[in-house]
Formats: C-alpha cells, structure tokens, sequence
C-alpha cells in the first residue's frame, strides 16, 4: 500500500531516506557534483526543506517524492558550508553557486493559487509500480491551488510526460536546449493544468 506524507509531518529521521530518493532518481542531472549517491547524499540533506516535499511511503520507507511551492517559496535552503564539508574546498565553493542558480528561483507566472511541482522522482526500486500516479494524484487534490506547472521537463524523459498528460497536463512552453546531440534531448517542456 502506498501512503502520503508531507515531509514536515515525517520529521527529520526521514531526512537522509528522503535525499537519497531525490539523489538517485536524479542522478544523471547532478553527476557534476559527485557519481557517488552516498556523497551526493551528505551533501544535499542539508538543503531540503522538507514542509515543501510530499512523500509516497511503501512499507514506510520513502519510495517516491516531489517538491510542491507557491509564491516566492523555495524547496531548498543550501548552504556553503555543507558543499565545501562533502564536496571538498574547491569543488563545493564553486557547487554551491550553480545549485543557487539552477534548483532556485520562483517561476516568472507566481502567483497565490499557483502550485510548482518539481524534483517529482521515484526510487528505482517502485518505478512501475503507481507511485509516481499516487503522488500526482495528492498533490493535485490538494487544497487552495487553482493552477500546477512542472517547469523544465526533458522532452527525452518519455515516463515522465505520459504520467503528468495522464492528468491533463499540457504543454505551455518549449525552450530548446543547446548542444542537444551533446545533451540527449532537444527541448524542455513545462506543463500545465488548472483546477
């Protein structure tokens, strides 16, 4: 059985479970950082901010998660500090800026009934087995929200796209990607659905 928590009301004992999930379903996107998952791991806990994050438990372990903001709200709150202590002086010095740059920032559409879905991701080992639709089905049930968006999706991220469109999520925007042979997809689309 597949049970909904926010990451708030788990409590930091689930903080590393809950970092591990979002370090390997996205592993390929923060391979500059470290190939090492446990690094990765030490290295990102810190930075969750988990009242954002709403978590699929199976046997109640983290097996899928993804970040809900609104408004201004971030999910992620990093720190210097942390990157150089796991990542080492020079490589956390420079990590810590493009981890501002690139996982930071409001969308340019913001607004109060307005609802981000981002870093959505399930754990290898309950990919296929509905835990991504239970966590797109929660969070779009959800309260005071009259619009979603999922910005920045790989066009090549084919899973990904036929769970959010299995919603009616449709496409509102289509950025091109450079050095796409490089990249291994053409484009990122950003979704949307209203309420």
């Amino acid at each position: 059985m597949i049970e909904i928590e926010h990451g708030d009301k788990l409590g930091e004992s689930y903080r590393q479970r809950i970092t591990e999930v979002l370090v390997r379903g996205f592993a390929e996107d923060f391979a500059y950082f470290s190939s090492d998952p446990e690094q990765l791991t030490a290295a990102f806990e810190h930075m969750l901010l988990l009242e954002r994050f709403v978590v699929a438990l199976v046997d109640g372990e983290p097996a899928g998660i993804a970040s809900v903001t609104t408004g201004d709200q971030e999910c992620f709150a990093p720190r210097p500090r942390e990157f150089r202590r796991h990542l080492g002086l020079l490589h956390g010095t420079i990590s810590y800026p493009i981890v501002r740059s690139q996982f930071l920032g409001a969308p340019e559409e913001a607004r109060k009934g307005l609802a981000e879905i981002a870093f959505v991701t399930t754990a290898p080992a309950h990919q296929g087995r509905g835990v991504g639709t239970a966590l797109m089905r929660h969070i779009i049930a959800l309260p005071s929200y009259d619009e979603f968006i999922l910005r920045e999706i790989k066009d090549s991220n084919t899973p990904a796209l036929s769970l959010y469109r299995k919603f009616g999520f449709t496409e509102y925007q289509r950025r091109p990607v450079r050095f796409a042979r490089r990249a291994g997809f053409s484009h990122y689309l950003s979704l949307h659905l209203t309420a």
